[in-house]
């Protein structure tokens, strides 16, 4: 939002100082500063016929121009108040009250007739003020709109100034209200009432005839239909009684008539209403311009004034267009982008929004010659924005890959790869930092050439470590042979150990199983000796019995042989026992 200009109270805009016209320059500084869209008011008129009440109405303020209280002229020269508008938001009103015309101190209307023709080549609503009705007396007084064309050049071309060439004047000219003072009369034409517009359209009918008389009349009346095709008129009744009038600032609103009341109130609604914004902005090169062209002893050419204006509102479209695109850029665009395209893609929609700015912006860009220095300089800074682009995807380029590949120039210089395969492990190693560099997005457009660099600014501690190990090779391949044997006979060692301890460990479990054997072996025999046993005592014992058996029966013989029999049984069995014994 442009910041408000809020004067608290009028200041001189441009001096009259012994018929001289000199802009004030703290005025000019106050006008430059304003950005927002303008409407200017100017208002004209006789001297002591209450203009400046009018416009500290519009400014909303009781006091602020001066309105004096004798028949002496207080304003000078033309007086500027600016104020935030009431009825447009983010717009400013600026007010211009000039001298009063015809002063009786001045004895010279040349200086009126300049005074009038600059509130009219300033202002985007121009207000004439007179007193009592709108009659020839009225039209008489307002023979400055005659000399408008003596006053005022349309364009530097020769032969361009009569009435009948107006319509060079009337896209520049203001909108105009005549507002009546005091007035007496009754709004009525035979016998029916009409408006205050209807009441001034009446009094510029043109009379027929070509007689000087005639003439005279219609000339300032056929100035101000061409000049001002569009027209408002306002009537004032008295303010109040005429004893009070000295000090109308200092009145009380119910000592004020109260139709003068509503008719101020509608007359100040309809002007901030309908009031446009100045067509021709930079005022304060307007007003320095047409003053320059009157104090050198030119006439006031509206053409070069907007030239000159243009040159002035171009560039500072320009400069505003180039503004806004670095702004949008800069919100927008993060270096380093991906790649080119991204950046030409945004560049492109910025620089979009910027002609739009300076479209917006500009004026009369005859032959489209700013357009193209904006062009121009929307190029620059495209050119520029690569740059930076490029340089911070190198700056973050070069930082990730001290970041990767840092532990890796560590270990070359600790030795890790001064060693046989050395070479390999090293760019192996460097193959896999080269992959996770590819991963890390957003390197911008310089990450292949930065890379590409680096790895050529290594390619010395390849070739080195490609040299120690060729040489290294022969030593430690026959280290590595002397290696492999002593390796292969303490395996061969280990081997014999091995089988050493599984052939004892089988002999002990063959002992060990021998052992058993002869156990179960033992007792097995132990087992048959004593069944043998049991069975040579049952033989024995019926072999007794039988030998008893026989004794009784007395064969003495058979005795004998049968002890014979027990012997040789007990021989054999002794004969076992001992064969146990021994096995």
């Amino acid at each position: 939002m442009a910041p408000e200009i809020d004067l608290p109270g009028p200041m001189s805009l441009i001096d009259n100082t012994k018929g001289q016209l000199v802009v004030n320059p703290e005025a000019l500084k106050i006008l430059s500063a304003i950005t927002q869209p303008v409407v200017v008011v100017a208002i004209v008129g006789l001297y002591r016929t209450g203009k400046s009440y009018l416009m500290n109405k519009l400014a909303g303020k009781k006091n602020g121009f001066s309105l004096g209280s004798t028949v002496k002229s207080h304003t000078k020269g033309i007086w500027m108040w600016c104020v935030p508008h009431p009825k447009k938001p983010e717009h400013t009103l600026v007010l211009l009250d000039t001298e009063g015309l015809e002063d009786i101190e001045k004895g010279d209307n040349e200086n009126d007739s300049w005074i009038f023709a600059l509130a009219v080549l300033l202002s985007s609503t121009f207000v004439y003020n007179s007193m009592g009705t709108i009659n020839q007396q009225a039209m008489d007084q307002l023979h400055y709109v005659t000399e408008l064309t003596d006053r005022i050049k349309a364009n530097s071309s020769p032969g361009n100034d009569s009435v009948e060439d107006s319509a060079d004047f009337v896209s520049f000219f203001p909108a105009f209200v005549w507002t009546v003072r005091d007035f007496t009369l009754e709004l009525e034409v035979d016998g029916e009432p009409i408006t205050a517009d209807d009441y001034l359209e009446l009094s510029l009918k043109l009379r027929k005839g070509t007689d000087k008389k005639s003439k005279s009349f219609n000339d300032p009346r056929l100035c101000i239909r061409k000049f001002f095709p569009n027209r408002k008129c306002f009537i004032f009744d008295w303010p109040a009684q005429k004893k009070y009038l000295a000090r109308l600032e200092q009145l009380k609103e119910e000592e004020l008539n109260p139709d003068f009341i509503e008719q101020v109130a509608e007359f100040c609604s309809y002007i901030l209403s309908h009031s446009n914004v100045k067509t021709l902005s930079g005022l304060e090169s307007l007003v320095l311009t047409y003053v320059n062209a009157i104090s050198s002893g030119d006439l006031p050419c509206m053409e070069n004034a907007v030239l000159a204006l243009a040159q002035i509102e171009n560039s500072a479209a320009v400069e505003k267009a180039v503004a806004h695109y670095e702004q949008q850029m800069g919100q927008k665009v993060q270096l380093p982008t991906e790649n080119l395209q991204e950046l030409l893609d945004l560049h492109r929609d910025s620089e979009r929004e910027a002609i739009e700015v300076f479209m917006k912006n500009s004026f009369k860009d005859v032959d489209q010659t700013f357009q193209r220095k904006l062009g121009a300089q929307l190029e620059a800074r495209r050119n520029d924005f690569c740059k930076q682009n490029s340089k911070a995807s190198s700056d973050c380029c070069m930082a990730l890959l001290q970041d990767i590949f840092g532990p890796l120039e560590e270990d070359v210089k600790q030795g890790t790869f001064s060693k046989p395969g050395g070479y390999r492990l090293f760019i192996q190693k460097q193959q896999e930092l080269k992959n996770k560099y590819y991963q890390v997005p957003r390197k911008g457009i310089q990450a292949e050439e930065v890379l590409k660099k680096y790895l050529e600014s290594k390619e010395d501690v390849a070739d080195a470590l490609l040299q120690t190990d060729q040489s290294l090779s022969e030593k430690e391949k026959a280290i590595e042979v002397e290696r492999i044997k002593a390796e292969s006979a303490e395996a061969a060692k280990k081997m014999l150990e091995e089988i050493q301890k599984k052939n004892e460990k089988m002999m002990e479990q063959k002992d060990k199983s021998y052992q058993e054997h002869v156990k179960q072996l033992t007792e097995k025999m132990e087992r048959d000796r004593a069944q043998l046993m049991a069975e040579q005592e049952k033989t024995l014992a019926l072999k007794l019995q039988e030998q008893e058996r026989l004794l009784k029966e007395g064969f003495k013989n058979e005795s004998q042989i049968l002890q014979k029999e027990i012997r040789d049984i007990q021989m054999r069995s002794t004969s076992r026992e001992l064969m146990c014994h021994i096995l």
